[in-house]
């Protein structure tokens, strides 16, 4: 079975929040990994409610520059200093996001005790692969919200296809370095002959796909970040009865949520980002279910596990 990847909400809330909601924000672990999606206020301490206040957090992708998805950046980069953080952190996010964190005192990158690298994106970007390790990338595609905003599509390598035991030792092959030979796609020699992985190793498979939408009305962009996702975290800040002012502020009903991730061809739905008229999202639920039914409310600090889906022979 693959490693999950694991995707913790820490904030669900929409731009005002609740007694019971942080603003938006949400932690992706794998390996050992971090990674940050939004920072709104309050960021620092759900993180570390999740035991995930550390070094282990490599990058931080910020959505938009409105304040319920950036205001918790500068005290989260402050806190980071005082525990004595030395290794980088890279920021990726709209053009103005260094202007903001060098006008906040104790944020500016030149004055942290560890190395900060900031990526800005452009507001007339199409699609970029904005952060890119050995193990996995992040691209970035527009949304449709009133102020340049991007969503993001968490990639895993691939992995190798699965290895037939059985056929390479009907071909010969011994157990041992040439099986690692085969698996890894080279050619071993049995012999006076010269056996290939076809046959013996199947095709590649694809890793872990989660796509993160917020905010944004239902768009191209959406569909794009959210072909084939194993998860789709997707804008749901209204109900069907306001329908209109979802359009008019530039998100989504639960219910058009689910016609991204189905449209698309998403296996999961995750949906985030509550206005607060709605204290109990489990209406939305039951609306986002009916085009798509694995659909699920994102709760604070409740994890999901993400595993990709095998390929089939």
């Amino acid at each position: 079975m693959p490693i999950p990847t694991e995707i913790t909400p820490l904030g669900v809330g929409g731009a005002v929040p609740t007694r019971d909601r942080h603003l938006s924000a949400l932690a992706l672990r794998r390996e050992g990994r971090v990674l940050l999606f939004d920072c709104g206020e309050g960021t620092q301490f759900q993180l570390l409610r999740a035991g995930l206040l550390g070094s282990r957090l490599e990058a931080v992708f910020i959505t938009h520059l409105h304040g319920d998805h950036l205001f918790g950046l500068p005290g989260l980069l402050s806190t980071m200093g005082l525990l004595e953080r030395s290794r980088p952190l890279t920021l990726i996010g709209p053009k103005g996001l260094e202007a903001y964190l060098c006008s906040v005192p104790g944020a500016s990158p030149e004055g942290l005790p560890y190395p900060v690298h900031i990526r800005e994106w452009a507001a007339d970007t199409v699609d970029a692969t904005v952060y890119e390790t050995e193990a996995f990338r992040v691209r970035a595609l527009p949304l449709d919200h009133r102020v340049p905003c991007m969503g993001y599509r968490y990639e895993e390598a691939s992995r190798p296809g699965r290895f037939n035991v059985g056929a390479a030792r009907a071909a010969g092959v011994t157990p041992g370095p040439d099986f690692e030979t085969l698996a890894r796609g080279g050619r071993v020699r049995v012999g006076s002959r010269e056996v290939s992985p076809e046959g013996i190793v199947g095709p590649e498979r694809r890793g872990a796909v989660v796509a993160y939408c917020l905010d944004t009305a239902p768009c191209n962009g959406a569909r794009r970040l959210a072909h084939r996702a194993d998860l789709l975290i997707h804008d749901a800040t209204f109900g069907d009865e306001d329908i209109e002012r979802a359009a008019a502020t530039h998100h989504s009903t639960a219910r058009q949520a689910a016609e991204i991730a189905r449209e698309a061809g998403a296996r999961r739905l995750l949906l985030t980002h509550f206005s607060a008229r709605y204290p109990d999202p489990a209406a939305l639920a039951a609306e986002a279910r009916q085009p798509f039914e694995a659909t699920d409310v994102a709760e604070e600090l409740v994890t999901v596990r993400v595993t990709p889906q095998e390929a089939t022979a």
